[in-house]
Order: structure tokens, then C-alpha cells, then sequence
């Protein structure tokens, strides 16, 4: 598969959801808005094209270390790096931020940024749901549960991390340096 045909399966204008996380109890969350670019990729029909398409579109934009499966069904979030999944086949309720968190759906097509803290957990999907998930520099990740002593540390991770210097789907131009823009620490 040539780039040209990877470019081909990216919707230029993707609804966008986005919104803040604050801190849920042990659940650091961000500063730095979640991101749902609803309807981002136009995937083939078989899996394993869906798959290489996916990991093809967020390596060339240096988002790497990927996985393909599901989103865990406890809540975790990770301290050392960011986190984006592609919705490859069927859709999932998540939430988002911790327990008691904000619920969202994600659909074949869509793409899910994390910032570094934000708690996430799969709560329902179809049969065939499958996601890709890839790291900004191919970073390897921590999982963190929730716990008070992991807070610390964590909040230290977070803060110390810079942002991607490009978006997982749109690379260096996309929207993620549109909403990842500098803002006050909290």
C-alpha cells in the first residue's frame, strides 16, 4: 500500500468532539482535551488491511508501539505517554476520566485521542468491535488503576510530557495542535 492510497482512506473533514477531563478523585486526567474525530478513516473491508491501513496512517505521522484488539474493560489510564485508537470494525461505549466519568460511543471509522492521565474503560461493544492503538515516538506505556499511590508519580509523568509534534491521523498540520495548544497549568 503507497501513501497515496493511505491518504486516500482519511476523511479530511471528520466531526470533531472534544472536551476537558478534570481530576477524578485518583484519576488525573488533563489539561489537554480528549479528541473524537468521528468518521476520520474510510477503512477497507478486511481486518488485517483495516489493521495495516491504521498502523500505516499513524506511523507515517510517528505514532508507533501499536496493538490490535479491544480497550480493557477496567478503568486505567497511563502516566508516561498519550494514547490515540482507531475504531476498525463495530462500535463501544466507553468512559472516559474515571468512574463516573463521561460516557461516549466509538464507531468503525472513528479515532479516540487520550492525553496522558485520562482514565478510560470499555464498557459495552459489539462482537466485532477491533481497535488500533499507537503511542506519539512509539512510547512504551504504563497502566495505572485508579490508586492513590500511584498518583504522585503519575502526576510527575504527566507533566513532564510534551505534546506530539504531530497528529496520529493528519500529521503535522492537523487538528491536534489546534486543540493541544498551550494552556495554563491547572
Amino acid at each position: 500500500m503507497d501513501i497515496n492510497s493511505v491518504a486516500e482512506r482519511i476523511n479530511t473533514n471528520p466531526h470533531i468532539i472534544h472536551f476537558i477531563l478534570k481530576r477524578n478523585r485518583y484519576f488525573p486526567n488533563s489539561r489537554l482535551p480528549v479528541l473524537i474525530y468521528s468518521g476520520a478513516l474510510i477503512l477497507p473491508g478486511e481486518k488485517e488491511k483495516m489493521i495495516t491501513t491504521v498502523q500505516k496512517i499513524f506511523s507515517r505521522n510517528g505514532w508507533s508501539n501499536s496493538w490490535s484488539n479491544g480497550i480493557y474493560d477496567f478503568h486505567h489510564y497511563h502516566s508516561n505517554t498519550h494514547e490515540c485508537m482507531a475504531i476498525c470494525k463495530g462500535d463501544a461505549d466507553v468512559i472516559l476520566g474515571g468512574p463516573k466519568g463521561r460516557k461516549v460511543k466509538i464507531s468503525h471509522g472513528d479515532v479516540l485521542i487520550l492525553p496522558a492521565g485520562v482514565g478510560h474503560k470499555c464498557l459495552r461493544c459489539s462482537k466485532d468491535f477491533h481497535c488500533v492503538g499507537a503511542y506519539p515516538q512509539g512510547k512504551d506505556y504504563d497502566t495505572n488503576l485508579g490508586k492513590s499511590k500511584e498518583l504522585e508519580h503519575a502526576l510527575k509523568n504527566i507533566h513532564s510530557l510534551s505534546k506530539p509534534s504531530k497528529d496520529p491521523v493528519f500529521g503535522k498540520e492537523g487538528f491536534l495542535k489546534t486543540y493541544w495548544k498551550d494552556r495554563k497549568k491547572k
